[in-house]
């Protein structure tokens, strides 16, 4: 066999071999890998656009050159969110692991070419901003996977923390950006896209390696023409938004010019073509049935507009330290990118601290109060950044964007979870994709919206004064008004990039200026000083939209979020148990649904439940309706809690088909004549498994309870043992199966089985008793039995928990001890440490008036 036949067929043996019981631990730990760099690589450049333009010899704000800036910025977020629905698609059509791999190996390559950049100038820029895109192509693959890789290997009440921790990485990436580009910039400029090389190397072989495809792969045919409008409308819209910001002709912007006109237009009416296209389609790229759902449109609604309020946020507060507040502390231009970054720091903290811990609360108490009261801290927090003055206190604004960070953590690992887990497991890869293209889409339309802001709130002060300004020190009238009716666009992207603004507007005038007045005017108060009232008329609008945004998503998220508490089952204590920080004991979840409605499914309505044979949910279930003629009619998925609703059917005769993967299909007929109907799917699989329930001794236990939980945790079989020990699960669905039973007076156990076509026979499962009986004798100090005296024990506390007293042989038997620590006494003369252990009888003899030995014990 060659070497290529052989490395296939361990690729294929990889592929095929069962998860192990850690795996989802290995997919949460690579895919937030993944999309931290990712997301690192969105923002990184931003605070190091300075020293690449400086390294490749370009000035981003000579004529000619802005584009190169903006596509800089842009071309990495525009490409994503172009791409990302389609490559979730592909993931549910050829396995999302597989898709994600891909994506990881795309970026790892473009960082190197990116990191070797040896030509300058104009060539140099659009090697950049190519390999950027190409980089941006690797990220989609990432970000359209990555969430639907988690939603496969948890169960569904532990979604909430996974993917927040995810989450985190996905937001918090862009923050760390501004502080790691700000770094490495000055260093070598080079750094700021070689530093993700050795992670994606690693990434990449690692995923290779450990990743598995446990979904269900659905072939379909590739939605062609939808895959072209959809990236067609939706690349000229966001290209007009980009040189929307830019002036034209006579105007500060170029929102009425021709071709920012026409690029928003027509992409509208390309994308509008895209919705006639999905709905006519057999495999649509955009499910837009899943609309019909409620927490998939509300939750959805709610993170585009957080999206949106976040976005602009960075670049407006970067513009606000570097342009006026920084300056005005002590800081060169030059310094203010680096600095930006670190007195950003609080942002990052904030949302480091509540994104995780609302995942892990949100997995127990529902995604509601979480997603709604993270929006209205966040609006809280911009309404008091609109109140700081220009010129703050530093220790206020870090108060501030801490709570902004509390806020976005709050929505942002609740918000996911719950549309993910709103989602039919076939879906995941299109819906995640859906979701990432809002959510980048939204990044790029909030720039434009907060430049837009800014510019016009700008251009209504800040030539008169900007005049007035250089006239009064020394620069000719002429000259003064030529470069106050420059846009002020150039001013922002000047303090952005950490240029002197001044000295860029003035350029050879500042030359034929006295030394003193020069000085002045490009010194670190005379723009600072300039440019605070105009820029707070900005700022102010820039926020109060803001505002607006936080609040409607707080209303959205207030109708997306369902109610769930659980346990002790959260992935929380799960991670502390795999550490080995956990206690002893199994975990329960407790999950209450929303009271059923009680006046009955509707007119047109299909409702019900899809359920196991043993009564638990199916939340990955899908239920499918076709008409006489054999058209699907209606496609829905089901909650958490199994549940399905499919309306607007109009009366007739149908055939209503409950599936889910590992299950027998379960179909009914459904009859609408004027009301609805309601059915329950109960889903089994062709499994069984056999064994016997055993405990002290090999004794057969009579009525045990007896479990199968399938691989997302779900209860998919249950039985009662027979009085010779023996018990049958039958109906389980294909795959990896954990088989638990338990006893009164007696612990738990769990033996973890796979169940193929053909039964599982002759699975023994023992259990030890819960408690013990310690017994013993009470002896004098010359070895005579001592009857009638007083034994008792004590637990590791002092606390009394037994007491007996000898026979007439001087014996003694305390009963129902559990396992643990205890000193067992004897007429207050004698006592005796002992450690008890679940499995059977321990004996200690007490020996009066002779020093006892710790810890003497011995089985019975």
């Amino acid at each position: 066999m060659d070497t290529a036949t052989q490395e296939s067929a361990a690729a294929a043996r990889r592929s095929e071999a069962p998860p192990g019981p850690h795996y989802k631990w290995v997919a949460l730990s690579n895919t937030t890998l993944g999309l931290l760099m990712a997301t690192i690589n969105s923002s990184i450049v931003l605070i190091a656009l300075p020293d690449i333009f400086r390294g490749i010899g370009i000035d981003p704000l000579g004529a000619g050159n802005t584009s190169y800036l903006l596509w800089m910025i842009m071309g990495f977020l525009v490409v994503t969110a172009v791409l990302v629905v389609g490559f979730g698609r592909l993931g549910d059509m050829y396995g999302r692991v597989r898709m994600y791999n891909l994506g990881f190996a795309i970026f790892t390559v473009a960082s190197v070419l990116l990191a070797v950049t040896w030509m300058q100038g104009d060539a140099a820029a659009l090697w950049l901003i190519g390999w950027r895109i190409v980089q941006g192509v690797g990220g989609a693959f990432l970000m359209a996977n990555s969430s639907a890789i988690i939603t496969d290997a948890f169960p569904v009440h532990q979604r909430g923390t996974a993917l927040g921790i995810n989450g985190v990485a996905a937001i918090a990436g862009s923050f760390l950006g501004l502080v790691i580009g700000g770094l490495l910039g000055p260093v070598n400029w080079h750094l700021v896209f070689l530093v993700s090389v050795p992670f994606g190397v690693f990434g990449t072989f690692w995923a290779y390696l450990k990743l598995r495809d446990t979904s269900e792969r659905r072939p379909a045919r590739m939605d062609w023409w939808g895959n072209i409008t959809f990236a067609v409308g939706l690349i000229a819209l966001l290209i007009g938004i980009t040189y929307g910001i830019q002036p034209y002709g006579g105007y500060v912007m170029g929102w009425t010019s021709p071709f920012v006109l026409s690029c928003i237009i027509g992409g509208l009416v390309v994308l509008v073509l895209f919705g006639v296209i999905e709905r006519h389609v057999a495999n649509p790229l955009f499910e837009l049935s899943l609309f019909r759902n409620r927490r998939f449109t509300f939750g959805n609604t709610a993170n585009l507009l957080a999206s949106l309020g976040r976005g602009g946020l960075q670049f407006v507060l970067i513009i606000w330290l570097q342009g006026i507040w920084l300056p005005q502390h002590g800081y060169s231009f030059e310094q203010t990118p680096l600095w930006a970054g670190i007195y950003m720091i609080p942002l990052t903290i904030g949302f480091l601290v509540a994104a995780p811990l609302s995942g892990l609360l949100s997995d127990r108490f529902g995604a509601r109060g979480f997603t709604t009261g993270g929006m209205i801290i966040s609006a809280a927090s911009f309404v008091l950044l609109e109140m700081l003055p220009i010129d703050f206190n530093y220790w206020a604004f870090a108060g501030i964007l801490l709570l902004n960070g509390i806020g976005m953590g709050l929505f942002t690992s609740p918000n996911r979870a719950d549309v993910m887990n709103s989602l039919p497991a076939g879906a995941r890869g299109a819906g995640a994709g859906m979701t990432a293209t809002f959510q980048n889409a939204a990044m790029v339309l909030s720039i434009g919206l907060f430049f837009s802001l800014m510019i016009a709130g700008l251009s209504q002060h800040l030539p008169a004064v900007m005049e007035q300004g250089l006239a009064s020190h020394g620069v000719p009238a002429a000259d003064a008004g030529r470069i106050a009716a420059l846009p002020p666009v150039g001013v922002l992207f000047a303090a952005f990039l950490g240029f002197n603004p001044v000295q860029q507007l003035l350029g050879n005038v500042v030359g034929t200026l006295p030394p003193d007045q020069a000085a002045f005017l490009t010194g670190r108060s005379f723009f600072p000083q300039l440019i605070s009232g105009p820029f707070a008329e900005g700022l102010m609008a820039a926020f109060w939209f803001a505002v607006a945004a936080c609040v409607v998503a707080a209303v959205a998220s207030w109708f997306s979020g369902g109610r769930q508490t659980a346990g002790s089952g959260s992935v929380g204590a799960e991670l502390a148990a795999v550490a080995g920080e956990a206690g002893f004991g199994p975990s329960e979840l407790v999950v209450e649904p929303e009271p059923a409605a009680a006046t009955g499914p509707r007119a047109g309505e299909i409702v019900g439940n899809v359920g196991t044979t043993s009564g638990a949910a199916v939340p990955d279930g899908i239920v499918t309706v076709t008409d006489a003629y054999g058209r699907q009619v209606g496609r829905t998925g089901v909650d958490p809690y199994g549940r399905f609703a499919l309306r607007g059917l109009p009366p007739g005769t149908y055939t209503a088909v409950a599936t889910s993967s590992g299950f027998r299909p379960d179909a009914t007929l459904v009859v609408l004549n004027g009301s609805g109907a309601a059915h329950h799917f109960a889903l089994a699989g062709d499994g069984t498994v056999r064994g016997t329930i055993r405990g002290t001794g090999g004794r057969p236990l009579d009525g045990a309870v007896v479990l199968a939980t399938d691989a997302g945790g779900r209860v998919v079989g249950s039985s009662h043992t027979r009085a010779d020990g023996g018990f049958a699960l039958v109906g389980l669905p294909l795959g990896p199966t954990t088989v638990t039973a338990s006893a009164t007076a007696h612990l738990p156990a769990a033996a973890a089985v796979r169940i193929g076509p053909d039964p599982v026979a002759g699975l023994d499962v023992a259990l030890l008793p819960a408690v013990t009986d310690l017994s013993g004798t009470v002896t004098s100090a010359d070895g005579v039995p001592l009857p009638g005296a007083a034994v008792i024990a004590r637990d590791a506390s002092g606390t009394v928990v037994a007491t007996v007293t000898t026979d007439a042989y001087g014996t003694y038997t305390l009963s129902g001890l559990e396992p643990g620590s205890y000193t067992v006494a004897a007429t207050a003369k004698a006592a005796l440490q002992v450690q008890l252990t679940a499995g059977g009888p321990a004996r200690a003899d007490l020996q009066v008036g002779v020093p006892q030995t710790a810890h003497r014990y011995r089985d019975a």
